[in-house]
């Protein structure tokens, strides 16, 4: 089985929305340029007519330009490992797949079964959210991941002492992708749920939250959030623009929370806010 690779060149803005829209056509890998980003897909269920319909549908509003090229099987694994480097946040936090050499001198290592962006900490908005994470005190506590993904920032609440740690997504494969991630790291989560935030019951309030989702998803979801963080515990919200922090805020007062510090990366931010 072949494999075709696509590099889009796009405004950066429109970058999430393609590759979210793209994998709606079964693209499963996808890795961050500088430019835009490469997809990967079997040629078997590659439609080259679908592609063209769907970058059609944004031509009016961004610039896209495209190539493809066939990867030969045996070429896969070489290609992939070509475009994933690991991530390194200061000196406290290495990120690494599993074809890659474990790199002594951080606190903390984190290995990811790659198979999207999203979730391995290339992404800006990840990126801020384990750099926040590295400011408060975990030990002893007990966390939900909305949107988790690939996991990541559960597995980082673990590795920095918290007790207990949950997540939730509503995307099948990165539930199975979280899962063998955690394996990875040899950490039991107490629970990893299929499905939107209000279809769920639990126990007890959580210590942390964490929602790294987009801009609508997290204006909807606030008042879930709220609920679901016990009073003086902490949320952890990116996803969104720079430009949109101050609407995020005026929806997490109005939620009961008062921020405590946020971050801006390549104008995407990240805001850590307290539970009063």
């Amino acid at each position: 089985m072949n494999y075709i690779e696509i590099k889009v060149h796009c405004d950066s803005p429109f970058a999430d929305i393609l590759i979210a829209e793209m994998g709606e056509l079964d693209f499963d890998t996808f890795v961050e340029t500088e430019v835009g980003f490469d997809g990967y897909i079997s040629e078997e269920i590659f439609s080259h007519p679908a592609l063209q319909t769907l970058f059609n549908k944004y031509r009016k509003q961004t610039r896209i330009w495209y190539e493809l090229k066939k990867i030969p099987k045996e070429n896969w694994n070489e290609e992939w490992e070509k475009n994933y480097d690991p991530i390194e946040i200061g000196d406290d936090i290495f990120v690494r797949a599993t074809f890659h050499e474990s790199k002594p001198g951080f606190k903390h290592e984190i290995i990811i079964h790659p198979q999207m962006s999203f979730g391995t900490g290339h992404h800006e908005t990840t990126h801020q959210m384990l750099a926040l994470q590295l400011e408060l005190d975990h030990v002893g506590t007990k966390v939900l991941d909305v949107g988790s993904g690939t996991g990541i920032l559960a597995i980082m609440a673990s590795k920095l002492g918290a007790v207990e740690v949950s997540a939730t997504d509503i995307d099948d494969w990165c539930i199975e992708n979280a899962k063998e991630n955690f394996a990875l790291n040899g950490i039991e989560p107490k629970q990893v749920l299929l499905g939107t935030i209000d279809e769920f019951t639990f126990d007890e309030p959580f210590d942390i939250l964490y929602a790294n989702i987009n801009k609508n998803v997290l204006l909807a979801e606030m008042e879930y959030y709220s609920k679901l963080t016990k009073s003086g515990g902490y949320l952890f919200l990116s996803g969104f623009y720079t430009e949109d922090e101050a609407d995020l805020l005026e929806c997490t007062a109005a939620n009961g929370f008062e921020k405590i510090k946020s971050t801006e990366r390549k104008n995407w931010a990240a805001i850590l806010l307290k539970k009063v």
